[in-house]
C-alpha cells in the first residue's frame, strides 16, 4: 500500500474517532469535551488536505479541494466544530471511498498482474529444474505442469494439451491444441502436463506486454478527467459567490458555512475517474486491453474506423475456394493428389490445401522422391506416378490453353485468387484456387460498428484494387483505397482526423505507424504482433474483430455514465447549496446530504463495471454446435458437383446438357433446399434467441430466401426440358442460376 493511501486511512481513522468521541461526550453532558474532540478530529485533516493544495499549487494545479479545506476552517472559526468533523469525514471518507471503488474496478487488471508466473520447470537433459522465469532462453524445452500458468510464448513439443486461455483471450471455453501449435504466456494448463519450446524470452511474451499495457491503464488519465478538473474549477468561484449571497440575505455567517458544506464537489472529483478505470476493467474481462482512460474516452467520441484488410478484414491465410478439373477428372481425386503431394512442403499454400483436404476428409497418401523449386512449385510421386503441383509457367507449356485452363486461371482472376496446378505424369488434371478470405465474424463487426454510431468506415490496404474492392463491396464500406504502403496508410489516417476523431484497426508490424498515429490504433494482437500492439492504444487479446464493437459500446457506456454522475451530482449539490442559502439547511445536515450525494454517484460509477446488457440468455448447445457443422460440411460434394455442372454445360450436347441440368435440379432440391427449409424451420429460431440483436439474422435470411428463390426457377427450367428446346439461351440461363446458388450457399456458411 502506497505512503498516500495509508496516510488517507489514517485521516479517516482520526476523523471517524474525533466524531465519535465528540458525540460520546456530548451525551454524558461535557460539550467542552466534545467540542475538543470534534476539533481534535479535524485539525489533522485540515493539515493534510492544505499539504495536499499547496503541493498541487507549487505543480500549477489548482483544484476544488480548496472549498472543502475553506468549509473546515470556517467552521472551526465560527464555532461549529461538529459541522467541521462531519465534513472531514466527508472529505476523508470521499476519498477512501475513492480509493475503495477504483480498487474494486481495478480487480481484473490487478488479477492479471499478480498471476504472472515467476517461475518454470526447464529440462536439462534428463533432469527438469526449477528457475526464475527471466532465466528462459528461445528453444528452452519447458515442462508445464497440469493446472499452471503457461510462462512464456512457445510451441507445444508434445502430442497435445488443453489450454485455458480465458485470462489472456476473455474466451471461456478451453481448447485443445496439438504438436507444433502456439501457446500464449498466461494462459492456463487445463489438461495434462506437456512439453513446450520457447520462442520468446519472459519479457518479449504475450503476457509481459500485458502487464505494460495494464500498468499503463491503471495510471493514463482520460482526457474527460482532465476536462472535469477544469469544471471543478469553474465551481469554486460559484460557490463562493453563492456563500457570499447567503450572507447578504441573512446577516449570518452560519449559512454561508452551510453552503460551503453543501458545495464540497465530490461528484466532479470521484464520478470520472472511478467510471473509466471501471470501463478499462469491463473490456479487460472481454480480452480488450485499453492502455487507460485516455484511450477508452477517445474510443467514445469516435466517428470513422480505418481498417487493414490481410489479417485484419480477412482471415490473412490462404483458403481453398474451388477445385476447377479437366474433362472427365474428379476434383476429389485432384485435391487428394494435390494435398498428399503438399504435406512434404512448408510454404503456407501446402497448409492450406492439406487442411482443406482433411477438412473434407479426404485419405492422404505418402508423397516419396519430392523434389522442390522455390517459388514455382514440387513434384513427387505417389502410387508409382509422378504428381507435379505448381504454378502455370511449371505446369503449362508455352503452347495455346486448353478451355477448361482457360477457364480456370479466369476464375482465379475474378476472385483475385492464387491457381496451383495439379498433374500426373505430365498431364495438368485440375487446379486449387485459394485465396484470403473474410473472417466468420467480420460481417458481425461491421454490423456492431454501425450500431455503436461508427458513421464511416474505409478498409486500406496494399492489395490490388480489384480484391480490394469485392470486400468492400461484399461488406458495405464508405470507401476502399487499395494499393497503399504503409506511408500512404498514415496520410490517410491523418486525412480522416481532420474531419473527426478516427480509430485504426490492424494487426500487423506494417500497420504500427498508421495505429500510432490515429486518435484510437487498436491492434489484434492474438498472433502476437507485438510491433502493432506496441503502437496501439487498444488491444484486442482474443483473434475476434468483433470485440472492436464491444469496446466502442463499453466506451460510450463508461462515459456516459460519468458524465451522467457529474450532471447528476453536482445538480444535487448544487440544489443542496440553494437550500443552505435559504436557510432551510445547517451546516451539519448539509454535510451528512453531501455525504450522500457522494456515495450514490460513486455506486453510480461503479455500474460500468458492468456489461450494458444481460448474457444469461439460452445458449446453442456443443452438440447441435456440432451438428449444424457437420451438415454444413456435407453440402461440400454438392456444391463441387454443381461446379462440375457448370463447366460441362459449356460443351455439352443438347442431349446431356438436359441430363446435367436435370442432375442439378435433384441436388439442389434433395440436398440444398432441405438445408435451407432445415435452418429457417429449426437453427433460425434457435440462434434468434441466442443472438438477441436486431441485426442478427437479416442478413442470413434475405440470402436463404434468395437460394429458394434460385432452386424454383432452376425447378422450371428443369420441367421444361423436351430435347428439341434445349437451346443455347436455355444452357446458359441454367448455368447461371446454378452458378448463383453455389456461389450464395458458401457465403452463408461464412457468415
Amino acid at each position: 500500500m502506497s505512503f498516500e493511501r495509508i496516510l488517507r486511512w489514517t485521516l479517516v481513522a482520526i476523523a471517524i474517532a474525533g466524531l465519535t468521541a465528540g458525540i460520546g461526550a456530548r451525551v454524558s453532558g461535557r460539550p467542552d469535551l466534545a467540542n475538543l474532540a470534534w476539533t481534535l478530529g479535524t485539525a489533522p485533516v485540515i493539515g493534510g488536505l492544505a499539504v495536499s493544495i499547496v503541493r498541487d499549487f507549487l505543480a500549477g494545479r489548482l483544484g476544488v479541494d480548496a472549498i472543502a479545506l475553506l468549509s473546515m476552517t470556517a467552521a472551526l472559526a465560527l464555532g461549529q466544530p461538529l459541522a467541521g468533523a462531519v465534513v472531514a469525514l466527508m472529505y476523508s471518507g470521499g476519498n477512501v471511498l475513492e480509493d475503495i471503488a477504483i480498487a474494486r474496478a481495478e480487480h481484473d487488471l490487478r488479477s492479471l498482474v499478480d498471476r504472472a508466473p515467476r517461475q518454470a520447470h526447464r529440462r536439462d537433459g534428463e533432469r527438469i529444474e526449477q528457475v526464475p522465469v527471466e532465466a528462459v532462453a528461445i528453444g528452452d524445452q519447458l515442462l508445464v505442469r497440469a493446472g499452471e500458468i503457461v510462462p512464456v510464448d512457445g510451441v507445444i513439443h508434445s502430442a497435445l494439451a488443453i489450454i485455458d486461455e480465458s485470462a489472456v483471450t476473455g474466451e471461456p471455453i478451453p481448447v485443445e491444441k496439438a504438436r507444433g501449435s502456439a501457446v500464449l504466456s498466461g494462459s492456463l494448463n487445463a489438461g495434462e502436463t506437456f512439453e513446450l519450446t520457447v520462442t520468446a524470452p519472459a519479457g518479449e511474451s504475450t503476457y509481459a506486454g500485458i502487464v505494460r499495457m495494464v500498468t499503463a491503464a491503471q495510471t493514463a488519465k482520460a482526457p474527460f478527467i482532465r476536462l472535469a478538473d477544469r469544471y471543478a474549477l469553474i465551481f469554486l468561484p460559484i460557490t463562493l459567490v453563492i456563500a457570499f449571497l447567503a450572507w447578504l440575505i441573512s446577516g449570518d455567517l452560519t449559512r454561508s458555512l452551510a453552503v460551503l458544506v453543501a458545495a464540497t464537489p465530490c461528484p466532479l472529483i470521484l464520478a470520472a475517474p472511478v467510471a473509466f478505470i471501471a470501463g478499462v476493467a469491463q473490456a479487460a474481462r472481454r480480452g480488450i486491453l485499453a492502455k487507460g482512460g485516455g484511450a477508452l474516452e477517445a474510443l467514445a467520441r469516435a466517428h470513422t474506423v480505418l481498417f487493414d484488410k490481410t489479417g485484419t478484414l480477412t482471415v490473412g491465410g490462404a483458403r481453398l475456394l474451388s477445385v476447377e478439373v479437366a474433362p472427365g477428372e474428379d476434383p476429389e481425386e485432384v485435391l487428394t493428389l494435390g494435398a498428399s503431394l503438399e504435406q512434404a512442403s512448408h510454404h503456407v499454400l501446402a497448409k492450406a490445401v492439406v487442411a482443406a483436404a482433411v477438412d473434407r476428409g479426404l485419405k492422404l497418401k505418402a508423397p516419396e522422391r519430392v523434389r522442390e523449386t522455390v517459388g514455382a512449385g514440387l513434384c513427387g510421386v505417389i502410387d508409382g506416378r509422378q504428381i507435379t503441383a505448381g504454378s502455370r509457367e511449371m505446369l503449362l507449356s508455352g503452347g495455346e490453353l486448353s478451355p477448361w485452363e482457360l477457364r480456370a486461371i479466369r476464375r482465379a482472376s475474378w476472385r483475385s485468387a492464387l491457381i496451383v496446378f495439379i498433374a500426373v505424369d505430365g498431364r495438368p488434371i485440375g487446379a486449387l484456387l485459394l485465396a484470403d478470405e473474410l473472417r466468420a465474424d467480420t460481417p458481425r463487426a461491421i454490423r456492431l460498428l454501425r450500431d455503436a454510431g461508427i458513421a464511416r468506415m474505409v478498409m486500406i490496404t496494399g492489395d490490388r484494387a480489384a480484391a480490394a474492392q469485392a470486400i468492400g463491396a461484399a461488406l458495405d464500406l464508405d470507401a476502399v483505397l487499395a494499393d497503399r504502403v504503409p506511408s500512404d496508410k498514415v496520410e490517410a489516417v491523418r486525412s480522416e482526423q481532420r474531419l473527426h476523431p478516427t480509430i485504426m484497426v490492424g494487426d500487423g508490424i506494417n500497420d504500427a505507424p498508421a495505429l500510432a498515429a490515429a486518435d484510437v490504433g487498436v491492434a489484434l494482437g492474438a498472433r502476437g504482433a507485438s510491433a502493432s500492439s506496441e503502437a496501439a492504444d487498444v488491444v484486442i487479446l482474443t483473434d475476434r474483430l468483433d470485440r472492436v464493437g464491444e469496446a466502442i459500446i463499453i466506451a460510450q457506456r463508461a462515459r456516459r455514465i460519468a458524465l451522467q454522475s457529474i450532471v447528476v451530482g453536482m445538480g444535487l449539490s448544487l440544489a443542496a447549496m440553494v437550500a443552505a442559502t435559504v436557510g432551510w439547511l445547517d451546516p451539519v445536515p448539509a454535510a451528512i446530504l453531501q455525504e450522500v450525494i457522494d456515495v450514490a454517484v460513486i455506486l453510480n460509477a461503479l455500474r460500468a463495471l458492468t456489461p450494458a446488457h444481460g448474457r444469461g440468455g439460452p445458449r446453442i448447445t456443443a452438440e447441435r454446435g456440432l451438428a449444424l457443422h457437420h451438415d454444413h460440411q456435407v453440402l461440400f460434394k454438392d456444391l463441387d458437383r454443381l461446379r462440375n455442372i457448370v463447366d460441362a454445360l459449356d460443351d455439352a450436347t443438347p442431349e446431356a446438357a438436359a441430363a446435367l441440368i436435370d442432375e442439378a435440379d435433384r441436388l439442389v432440391q434433395g440436398s440444398v433446399v432441405m438445408h435451407e427449409r432445415e435452418d429457417e424451420g429449426s437453427v433460425y429460431p434457435q440462434l434468434a434467441d441466442v443472438l438477441r440483436e436486431r441485426y442478427g439474422l437479416s442478413a442470413m435470411s434475405r440470402a436463404h430466401r434468395e437460394i429458394l428463390h434460385l432452386a424454383r426457377l432452376l425447378a422450371r427450367i428443369a420441367e421444361d426440358l423436351p430435347l428439341e428446346r434445349v437451346d443455347r439461351y436455355l444452357i446458359r440461363d441454367a448455368q447461371r442460376v446454378i452458378e448463383a446458388i453455389e456461389t450464395l450457399v458458401p457465403t452463408i456458411r461464412s457468415d
